[in-house]
């Protein structure tokens, strides 16, 4: 499944990340690599979606959460 799919309050693995190669980067940069545990704090169909991951929120884009192959984790 991808990011844009996730639940809120609902923790996942990141498994891939398939984008452009300087937006990878960039996310590699702020620290969501594979294997990150990301924490979805809004997805509430509008707008950017908020994530927490490595202790830090964000927003992403719905075109770049569309590009991010995660699983869910169980806590």
């Amino acid at each position: 499944m991808t990011l844009k799919q996730g639940k809120n309050k609902e923790t996942y693995r990141v498994l891939s990340i398939d984008t452009e190669l300087h937006l990878e980067r960039r996310l590699e940069a702020l620290g969501l690599t594979t294997g990150t545990r990301i924490t979805i704090l809004n997805n509430d169909k509008k707008g950017a979606l908020t994530v927490k991951f490595r202790g830090t929120r964000f927003a992403l884009g719905r075109q770049i959460a569309e590009h991010i192959e995660v699983k869910e984790e169980s806590i």
